[in-house]
């Protein structure tokens, strides 16, 4: 979706100026005449729909500094530039000191405005995602910073609000991807142990053999290589809280340990005589059936029951499909402020694609899926060509023309017109193998194949290649083309 710009300013031939140069570049515009009704929309009920404010500095009545100033303190995150014809150090000092993030002189080139945006609209996306990944580092990722609008992740947050109010194991289950762990830390935040340890364990991926160390600690000495004390991550967690991740890959012996610290609320360190009083906030995560487990005999039901308490079914992104062009968004802004990137979004037609596909790893693989195209992505805006493993498109690519050949034009971009040497219609850049023809022969044929194209009117020739025609004749003869015999027009 667009960014909207919002124009203030007391001339309306000036606000229509900068209307058609902001729109031209793809922007939304909204306008107002004067700083009261500036702030009336920038802080009113639409004001999520307005992303940049550009600014004039001297208006009848409410003036630019003061709406800057107020702007500053009610949405200090909105990016204001301010715009105007007085181009003092004062001004410019005074402006930036009251919150602006560029000060653009009149007149001003119509690039210099719509770069000024831009970078205006990619440090408010920089400065979002450094506190998205500070919130992360953190453990302050609430139920508000989750993506999607879907009626089945409404049901999720409303359970994981009312979870969080109380010291309940909470089993989240779901598929690999769905996000498991953003819930996880949601209700942490959102709990009395907000400010406490959010410690996570990704139990799948401990070798069999650490386990119990990992979890439990262990004592200096107390097996070969265990050359200091450790403290197990259900030490580390104490008043907060530790998250499971895949709790159902522990091995079985692991299982009734587990099991024991959870009823008793104490750990028994590796090598230690006592045990080690922990208090401790417990939220598992799986993507197995562990009441299937349990008739298996793979997954202790004791055990499961005392995880079980309170269960959080993530569905799948196929499920809420709803909720893509959100997520896109979100991944759109978050590489292009760390990769500094420039797309703006996807089209219409490629949101559908996205909506259509089976996504069975889920929000991770959307994820690196966006990614994947925005570093494919020629163009401002996302399109199916760029998401080729799944549109079965590859952007400007032509299909092999031998396939004995290994398909050597399937790895050439079409808009370059690119033949093997055998064809009448366009320049060869490659040879009959495959390989690159030298600069010197290329440009031979394409200075033949112009004079050809054109019958030979040599002005006209020259104006096309973008060469002089005293160097078009050089050439000419240092090629030793036959200019008089030319096809005829």
């Amino acid at each position: 979706m667009a960014k909207t710009v919002l124009i203030v300013d007391d001339d309306p031939t000036q606000r229509r100026l900068l209307q058609a140069v902001i729109e031209k570049s793809g922007f939304s515009t909204l306008q107002a005449g004067d700083g009261d009704a500036a702030l009336a929309m920038a802080l009113g009920a639409e004001q999520d729909k307005i992303h940049v404010l550009l600014l004039d500095l001297v208006m009848p009545g409410r003036d630019g500094m003061d709406t800057l100033t107020e702007l500053a303190k009610k949405r200090p995150d909105l990016p204001v530039i301010v715009l105007t014809g007085k181009g003092s150090i004062d001004a410019v000092v005074k402006s930036m000191k009251a919150g602006a993030r560029d000060f653009v002189v009149k007149p001003a080139a119509p690039e210099r405005i719509i770069v000024s945006i831009r970078n205006a609209l990619d440090m408010k996306t920089l400065v979002g995602e450094v506190k998205r990944l500070k919130k992360t580092a953190e453990g302050g990722l609430s139920f508000d910073d989750l993506i999607g609008n879907a009626s089945s992740m409404r049901s999720v947050v409303a359970m994981g609000e009312r979870g969080a109010k109380a010291n309940i194991p909470i089993l989240i289950t779901g598929e690999s991807g769905v996000g498991k762990e953003v819930i996880a830390r949601a209700i942490q935040t959102a709990s009395e142990r907000s400010d406490k340890p959010f410690i996570t364990v990704n139990c799948g991926a401990i070798s069999e053999n650490l386990v119990e160390s990992i979890l439990f600690g262990h004592e200096k000495g107390s097996f070969t290589g265990a050359n200091s004390k450790h403290l197990g991550k259900f030490q580390e967690a104490h008043t907060g809280t530790l998250f499971l991740d895949e709790v159902g890959e522990l091995p079985l012996e692991m299982q009734v340990k587990l099991l024991r610290v959870l009823q008793e609320g104490e750990v028994d360190p590796i090598g230690s005589k006592r045990t080690v009083p922990v208090d401790v906030r417990i939220i598992s995560a799986t993507n197995r059936d562990l009441a299937e487990a349990v008739k298996l005999g793979t997954f202790r039901e004791d055990l499961y029951y005392r995880l079980n308490v309170f269960p959080i079914a993530v569905p799948p992104l196929r499920e809420r499909r709803e909720d893509i062009p959100s997520l896109v968004e979100h991944f759109v802004r978050r590489f292009n402020a760390q990769e500094r990137l420039n797309v703006s979004g996807a089209t219409a037609e490629t949101l559908e694609l996205l909506k259509n596909h089976e996504w069975k790893g889920n929000v991770r693989q959307l994820e690196n899926t966006i990614f994947r195209a925005m570093i494919l992505s020629d163009g401002n805006k996302l399109k199916p060509q760029d998401f080729p493993q799944i549109s079965g498109l590859t952007p400007g690519i032509s299909i092999p023309s031998d396939p004995e050949k290994g398909g050597v034009d399937s790895l050439v971009p079409e808009d370059l017109n690119i033949t093997h040497s055998s064809s009448d219609s366009a320049v060869s850049v490659l040879d009959r193998e495959g390989h690159l023809r030298t600069l010197e022969d290329i440009e031979r044929d394409l200075i033949e194949f112009a004079i050809n194209n054109y019958a030979g009117h040599m002005s006209e020739v020259a104006r096309r290649l973008g060469i002089g025609r005293s160097t078009l004749y050089r050439k000419v003869r240092e090629h030793d083309l036959d200019v008089d015999n030319v096809r005829s027009a």
